[in-house]
C-alpha cells in the first residue's frame, strides 16, 4: 500500500473522538479538512503542533478548514489531551490502525538504531468533494497552520 497522494480520492474513515462520538470523513462533504497524523498525545512536538492548530482555528475555519487530529492512542488519552489544551477539534483514537493503514501512515520508524512500528507525523489537506488537495509530509510543528494555509 503506498501512502495516498494530491489528486487522490481520500479514503474514507470513521472513528470516535475524545467524547466517544462517531466522525467519518462523509460529514464534511463540502467543507475542507486538514487530517493530521501525529504519534502521541501530550508529546513536545504532538502538543506544539495541536496548539499551534487550535490557536490559528479562526484562520482555519474562515477558510472553510475543518481539522481532525489522529493517533493510535485511545479516546480516554485523547480526552485528557484536549481538555488539558482545550483543543477545539475532535482526535481520534485508531488504536486498530484502520485509518493509518488506508493513509499508508503506520510505518517503520528508528531510534537510537532500534526500529519499531508508529505514526507519521503526516497532514493531509482534503477538499470538499474529498479529494486529496496537499499532503504536508515535512510538518513544521510550531506553524503547522501556516502550511494548510
Amino acid at each position: 500500500m503506498s501512502r495516498p497522494q494530491a489528486g487522490d480520492k481520500a479514503p474514507a474513515f470513521s472513528g470516535l473522538n475524545q467524547k466517544g462520538e462517531t466522525i467519518s470523513l462523509d460529514q464534511f462533504k463540502g467543507k475542507k479538512v486538514a487530517l493530521y497524523f501525529y504519534p502521541k498525545d501530550d508529546t513536545p512536538g504532538c502538543t506544539a503542533e495541536a496548539c499551534n492548530l487550535r490557536d490559528n482555528e479562526t484562520m482555519l475555519k474562515a477558510k472553510g478548514i475543518e481539522v481532525i487530529g489522529i493517533s493510535s492512542d485511545n479516546v480516554k488519552s485523547h480526552d485528557k489531551f484536549a481538555s488539558k489544551y482545550s483543543l477545539p477539534f475532535s482526535l481520534l483514537a485508531d488504536e486498530d490502525k484502520k485509518i493509518h493503514e488506508a493513509y499508508d501512515t503506520w510505518v517503520e520508524k528508528s531510534m537510537y538504531g532500534r526500529k519499531y512500528m508508529g505514526t507519521a507525523r503526516v497532514t493531509f489537506l482534503i477538499d470538499e468533494k474529498g479529494i486529496i488537495e496537499k499532503v504536508i509530509e515535512k510538518v513544521d510543528t510550531k506553524n503547522h497552520a501556516a502550511q494548510l494555509l
